[in-house]
């Protein structure tokens, strides 16, 4: 059975990545108890610019950040968006993430889901 993902990448200031980390462990919390099998964080180690795109610059990155790459399996698309409307409607979603207090810049942030094609 090919599972589902969805993918997220976010500029993230490196002043802020502890909160960013903190937050981010609330939030995989939330979704793991909700029903997503597998929830990752990472943070760029060995991405450079592109001359037509890359990571940094997907996200217009400035001098002082950092990319970070997460992601989030579920059994299905169906099964993503079910367990995406319980993590919505928590209370603990809701008090994390107030704009205003986000340790990232959410409006160069990017996501999709994803269905898998090849899973080794």
């Amino acid at each position: 059975m090919a599972h589902y993902v969805d993918g997220y990448v976010v500029p993230v200031r490196e002043a802020q990545l502890e909160a960013y980390r903190a937050l981010a462990e609330k939030a995989g919390t939330v979704w793991r108890e909700h029903g997503a099998l597998q929830y990752w964080e990472c943070v760029a180690d060995d991405v450079k610019p592109g001359k037509l795109t890359s990571f940094p610059q997907s996200v217009q990155l400035k001098d002082d950040e950092v990319v970070v790459f997460s992601w989030i399996v579920f059994e299905s698309r169906e099964h993503r968006d079910t367990v995406n409307a319980k993590v919505m409607d928590d209370p603990r979603m809701k008090d994390m993430m107030d704009p205003a207090s986000l340790p990232f810049d959410g409006a160069r942030m990017f996501w999709g889901g994803f269905k898998a094609i090849i899973e080794m």
